[in-house]
């Protein structure tokens, strides 16, 4: 199926670079594309309305002009997916509801299957539907999803594992030299997820799958690939770029990954960062033109090309790698690594497409798109006021606290005539669209009026299960020490500092609705981003009471809280399966919706249940959407002040603590 290409202003084709044109050179290039979610259309579902940032009918017109510039010279083209395509888009969430024996060929396969994708991998998030819907829907897949380190069973070592997919795949591909000298090159692909991916989706899974470490996989299948006749060697891994030295268990590996021998290039994502870029550091010596560690200019990870590009289509990954034969095999030359942008960001903040969308993707998508918008589009309630997440961070939301109180009545509803029943209960819930890294678009906003399917996705746009745990007034305090490590922190008489760890993920911003307290941010934070303890004997929670009188460290209470944050899902103090109250079975999202549903109108405010401790003449810096601006007096207490413009098109806000 050929694309029809729209660009929007002449295609900067690009010249192949001289260090991949000598004579006696073979042209490799990689397209690589990773975290798409179901993003197939620029269309912003929770909004309802087009946008230019993502989607992989913009991405195929990138695909379209990298692959003309090869076919212009000498060369060949792999497209290559680094997983999460499956799952985590309003479209994707109503297939998987449309689940069953007749149901029609998922539309993001479809489109990958016109694109002509060469290979993909898995990520965690496509086993957010359930292992029969992804075996179901991978099926149709026209070309090779390996993934080496999740198994139905493990055996004595990696290479004796029951993969669930193939581990790898091998790919064969004539090239042809700038002198015409035509050679055959073996492509050796392994794909890997983070093994935290069975813990994830446990409610889902049970027992049925089991993961490896990612290294250990790597090191026993890349010598395999080899073996097998590789004579390059790409990995697809689902993983961020975390430390360059190896540990055990690593949720993002990629950087560590890259230093086994026998990997040539590396595709990088889970973490929807982007690389090369400058939201790395580099490693010590790797600047200076050391093959090791991580370079985030050149786009290297110990020496070798990586791209992780972007999530939602929002980037293009281009890896080109200059090969060289000879009677003693192939052997990679030099490579480069780039990304190009389907859109940028103006001065004032507005976001430009540099693409159109091709045709053809949205031909397939057309369908599940229709279909999509008259679901989310359904009204189930009503709101007599704005509710919005501008100020998740740094006060009590009310979008947070309408999911927190629908929990909260759900399993207090499930458990009146138990056990449980006169045990204090508590609810947790964290602000999932709150800025961060899918940037100043990325907040709930619900206006007064009717409350629409679209909102409720919006609320909730996981499909976790509900969850009781049984826990401790100590546990409590040290499950808010985890969420408030979210702050850096701030010594009194600071002057415009940075308020908020910009690699603390919002969804770790637990809350809990029943308790009140207040935040001393004079204290350093106990936990790291990822929960690892940093600071033992830091207590930044005062004041922790519970109907007015504090809670007591020894107390039991039942706290409601999700499928994913119970199984133990960032390393919150008391989460684990063995601490679990059975429950039955219902999504978050339903029980959200139920709570919209049988409210005459939603009730989210109430007097605010945690503030920071006053600090004098103190200010910190903040950013949220250019919109919270006109909300300023919801920071009353804060005498907020609204800046400039940030370069990725927040809008900075001075804080008064």
């Amino acid at each position: 199926m050929a694309l029809a290409v729209l660009p929007l202003s002449q295609p900067a084709v690009q010249p192949i670079s001289a260090a991949l044109a000598g004579p006696d050179l073979f042209h490799l290039r990689l397209l690589a594309t990773s975290d798409l979610h179901v993003h197939l259309t620029p269309w912003d579902y929770f909004a309802d309305r087009s946008s230019q940032a993502f989607g992989l009918a913009r991405t195929a017109a990138l695909i379209a002009i990298a692959r003309a510039e090869v076919a212009r010279g000498h060369g060949t083209c792999l497209l290559l997916d680094n997983g999460d395509f499956l799952h985590g888009s309003a479209l994707g969430d109503l297939e998987a509801l449309r689940d069953g024996p007749d149901a029609a060929l998922h539309p993001m396969i479809a489109a990958m299957n016109a694109l002509f994708y060469d290979a993909a991998t898995l990520g965690n998030h496509e086993f957010s539907g359930g292992l029969n819907f992804l075996l179901s829907r991978i099926y149709a897949a026209r070309f090779p999803i390996v993934c080496a380190n999740i198994a139905r069973r493990l055996g004595a070592t990696p290479l004796d594992d029951q993969t669930l997919v193939p581990a790898t795949a091998l790919l064969v591909r004539d090239l042809t030299g700038r002198n015409g000298t035509r050679r055959r090159l073996k492509i050796g692909i392994i794909g890997l997820l983070p093994p935290q991916t069975t813990q994830w989706e446990r409610h889902l899974l049970g027992d049925t799958l089991v993961t490896r470490d990612m290294l250990e996989a790597a090191a026993a299948h890349v010598p395999r690939l080899r073996a097998a006749g590789a004579d390059i060697v790409i990995a697809l891994c689902h993983s961020g770029i975390g430390p360059a030295v190896a540990s055990a268990n690593m949720e993002n590996a990629s950087a560590a990954l890259a230093a086994q021998p026998g990997i040539d290039a590396v595709v990088a994502g889970h973490t929807h960062q982007t690389f090369p870029s400058a939201e790395f550091a580099a490693s010590a010596g790797a600047s200076a033109g050391a093959s090791s560690g991580i370079d985030p200019e050149r786009g290297l990870l110990w020496g070798k090309p990586a791209v992780m590009p972007g999530f939602h289509g929002s980037h293009l990954g281009v890896i080109d790698l200059a090969l060289r034969w000879s009677e003693a095999g192939w052997s990679v030359a030099s490579g480069t690594a780039e990304l190009r942008p389907i859109a940028r960001r103006t001065r004032s903040g507005r976001v430009v497409a540099l693409v159109r969308s091709a045709r053809d993707i949205m031909a397939i998508a057309a369908p599940a798109h229709r279909a999509t918008r008259a679901w989310t589009t359904q009204p189930i309630g009503h709101s007599d006021v704005m509710l919005h997440s501008y100020f998740a961070l740094v006060m009590p939301c009310p979008t947070v606290r309408l999911v927190a109180r629908a929990q909260a009545a759900h399993v207090a509803h499930l458990l009146r005539d138990g056990p449980y029943a006169d045990l204090p209960l508590i609810s947790a819930a964290a602000p999932f669209r709150a800025g961060g890294r899918a940037g100043p678009e990325n907040y709930t906003i619900i206006p007064p009026g009717p409350v629409l399917m679209r909102h409720a996705v919006d609320l909730y746009p996981h499909p976790n299960v509900l969850a009781a745990l049984l826990v401790s007034g100590a546990e409590l305090a040290l499950w808010l020490e985890r969420s408030f490590s979210l702050f850096n922190t701030v010594t009194r008489g600071d002057r415009d500092v940075a308020l908020i760890n910009p690699n603390f993920p919002p969804f770790n911003f637990d809350l809990l609705e029943g308790l009140t307290w207040q935040v001393d941010l004079t204290h350093p934070p106990r936990f790291g981003s990822h929960g690892v303890t940093l600071n033992p004997a830091s207590q930044r929670i005062r004041d922790l009471a519970h109907n007015g009188r504090p809670v007591d460290p020894a107390a039991r209470f039942v706290l409601a809280t999700n499928s994913y944050r119970a199984a133990g899902s960032g390393n919150f103090a008391g989460a684990s399966p063995d601490r679990m109250i059975p429950l039955a079975p219902r999504t978050s999202r339903d029980v959200v919706l139920d709570h919209i549903a049988g409210s005459a109108a939603l009730a989210c405010a109430g007097p605010p249940n945690w503030r920071f401790v006053p600090m004098g003449d103190t200010s910190v810096i903040f950013d949220s959407a250019p919109q919270a601006a006109d909300h300023l007096a919801d920071l009353l207490p804060m005498q907020a002040v609204a800046l400039d413009l940030t370069p990725a098109g927040f809008r900075r806000f001075r804080l008064h603590l």
